[in-house]
């Protein structure tokens, strides 16, 4: 019998270390996958934002839409046009609140200023009942601009925000963002670790 004992052991223990071996090839193989699944996520969101820059207004007003219902918004509507009064893209965040978007498709070099910024919060509440205000744009904000939307409580997602909504962080991410405190033209796009 101990010997039987013993040959049952030592078989256990012998399964028992290759195991242990596969589920540690397991985790490994997953880690890779993980990174490899990651890496695909960048360069689909680097290429799907170089798409950006040959969109027109309306195309890059859909593309935002279509962000927007991504991250779970309802009652989405493209509504920009002639006499939108800054209202491009509508609808409801996931918790019920109702937020107005307006784009910006601007060449990579130029900025959005503090004047656009004015001319929006003068008709995102009053005008369209927004709870939640949105700037998005193709480019960057200048300082002043980010200091007057940390001011009156709008959320501005440029370029480089833009980059990261696109490669999957849902819209209610950026409601947050202390944006007076962003540099202007820091790069995150999400292909830079």
């Amino acid at each position: 019998m101990g010997t039987v004992l013993m040959v049952v052991l030592t078989a256990a223990a012998a399964a028992a270390v290759v195991v242990a071996g596969a589920v540690r090839a397991g985790r490994r193989a997953a880690r890779a996958e993980g990174a490899r699944l990651a890496e695909e996520a960048r360069r689909r969101a680097r290429r799907s934002l170089d798409a950006v820059w040959t969109m027109d207004g309306r195309e890059f007003e859909r593309y935002v839409a279509d962000l927007c219902r991504r991250d779970g918004c309802t009652d989405v509507a493209r509504t920009g046009g002639a006499g939108d009064l800054g209202a491009d893209v509508t609808g409801r965040l996931p918790d019920g609140r109702r937020f107005v978007v307006q784009c910006k498709r601007y060449a990579r070099h130029r900025t959005v200023g503090s004047r656009d910024l004015q001319t929006f919060n003068g008709t995102a509440r009053a005008e369209h009942g927004a709870d939640v205000p949105v700037f998005v744009a193709s480019c960057v904000f200048t300082g002043p601009a980010r200091r007057f939307a940390a001011r009156h409580r709008l959320c501005l997602i440029d370029v480089d925000l833009l980059g990261f909504w696109n490669g999957g962080t849902p819209l209610t991410s950026f409601l947050d963002l202390d944006i007076s405190r962003s540099g202007t033209h820091r790069k995150l796009h999400p292909d830079h670790d």
